[in-house]
């Protein structure tokens, strides 16, 4: 029978009509209780297991691969392969690699040996060890945005490993109960208490412990210890630390318990008022030791500016904020900037009013250096929208914008970075290409570093002479 005129034949309508409604009930399971969730998440766990292992080896480890010789020669050491050979046969104490002839493989650990060696003897007018000022701290860097799948822990990831082939010792912290960061460096973590939750818990600890001897004094009742706080007391810092894969990247990792934190810290502020919730992270990176022990200090944040974003963004001193070049992540970044600065000027106001009042100099928050990174980027559909993003933000931005390459999925897939990726599972150009992505990020992030890094250093001075 013909169709009514003017009206489309069944089969050139959209999907969306003339859907049945009884057999889409039939379609349906049983209305969805608490419990299916709890085995939706196990079989989630199960297979989340399953695919972080494919960057594992045979055993159920994470090793980092080797590095041949051209690698070590273009990427790691700036001296040429014929010139490294003649080196090695002239200091056998040296590590000689592994494989036949010119083709020789090295570990981390024996790149790390090579360039401190070139350092010593090598040409005065080449840079073999990347540049760190003796006594200053480690600089920290927190990686933070609303939005979520913007590249953060990606960006936090390939910056940690650019940093260790670079030299530097990293410490990588991972704030996002989701873990990611931790899976990717191949972390275990068993419960909150391996995370930064006793890091917290112990400040408030601590905090009280100032504030009983201040009513003491005054003659009023102490605030009491739960289990919690007791127990957080007998934590280090420092025990929190794991080694990874790479032999200077270590971690404090990250799982689902750990939001609870953002439950936590308002219950305890709430207690005492005069706990200065931001500054936890600092103080146990302070007391750890860290900023003495580390270089580099990697801040990988949950995508929301909860209590744990605002510990990192607090214990900052460079702040990168990674987006898309698309107009909601444009929209969202803006959004979070404008809510750093209504949390911080509340937050400084707040306690200047006090300290006003107390004869106290006032506090401010401050950061060496914010940029905003254009992740992700397509350059054939996003140049024009990643120009007027560019041109809104201004200083804030990073010059490179970071481009989305098969080799950077790849690696994704491998629960990998694109450092860990060998060279010969691709063809050399793809590979170089690849790499650039995360080079070129890592060389303006370094060059952030090193600057605020001279700064400080030239204030260090003027302040001595001053003396």
């Amino acid at each position: 029978m013909a169709h009514k005129p003017g009206t489309p034949p069944k089969a050139d309508l959209p999907p969306y009509f003339n859907i049945d409604p009884a057999e889409a009930a039939e379609k349906l399971s049983a209305p969805i209780d608490t419990a299916r969730f709890a085995k939706a998440a196990a079989f989630a766990m199960r297979g989340r297991d399953d695919l972080a292992r494919r960057g594992y080896a045979p055993d159920g480890t994470k090793r980092l691969r080797k590095f041949s010789t051209w690698e070590v020669c273009r990427y790691l050491i700036p001296v040429n392969a014929a010139h490294l050979r003649r080196v090695l046969r002239q200091n056998p104490d040296l590590p000689q690699g592994e494989g036949e002839s010119g083709s020789k493989w090295y570990t981390l650990e024996e790149v790390l040996r090579l360039r401190d060696h070139f350092a010593e003897e090598g040409a005065k007018d080449r840079e073999y060890r990347a540049w760190r000022p003796e006594g200053l701290p480690a600089k920290v860097v927190a990686v933070a945005n609303f939005k979520g799948g913007v590249g953060k822990t990606s960006t936090c990831a390939h910056l940690a490993m650019s940093a260790a082939l670079d030299g530097y010792k990293v410490l990588v912290i991972d704030l996002d109960s989701q873990g990611s960061m931790t899976s990717i460096m191949g972390g275990k973590v068993e419960d909150e208490w391996q995370t930064v939750f006793p890091m917290l818990a112990r400040d408030y600890a601590l905090h009280l412990q100032a504030e009983n001897d201040v009513r003491a004094a005054s003659g009023q009742s102490p605030y009491q210890f739960d289990e919690t706080l007791t127990a957080a007391l007998e934590v280090s810092p420092r025990n929190l630390v794991q080694k990874t894969h790479w032999p200077n990247i270590d971690l404090i990792g990250a799982q689902l318990n750990l939001y609870w934190a953002e439950f936590q810290v308002p219950v305890w502020r709430m207690q005492s008022l005069s706990w200065p919730l931001w500054d936890a992270l600092t103080h146990a990176l302070e007391d750890g030791g860290m900023l003495a022990e580390y270089d580099i200090i990697l801040l990988d944040t949950p995508p929301a500016l909860g209590y744990l974003t605002i510990n990192a963004l607090s214990a900052a001193d460079i702040l990168l904020v990674p987006l898309g070049a698309s107009f909601l992540e444009f929209d969202s970044t803006g959004r979070f900037f404008d809510m750093i600065y209504s949390t911080f000027a509340s937050i400084e106001d707040g306690e200047n009013r006090v300290r006003r009042a107390d004869g106290l100099p006032e506090m401010r928050f401050e950061w060496d250096a914010v940029r905003a990174l254009v992740t992700r980027f397509d350059a054939a559909q996003q140049t024009d929208l990643a120009n007027v993003i560019q041109a809104y933000f201004g200083d804030f931005m990073t010059t490179y914008r970071q481009e989305m390459t098969a080799m950077v999925g790849q690696a994704g897939e491998q629960v990998s970075g694109i450092y860990e990726t060998d060279y010969r599972d691709f063809n050399r150009d793809t590979y170089v290409r690849g790499r650039e992505t995360f080079d070129r990020t890592w060389a303006e992030v370094k060059e952030v570093i090193l600057g605020t890094w001279w700064r400080d250093q030239q204030m260090m001075a003027a302040e001595r002479e001053a003396v």
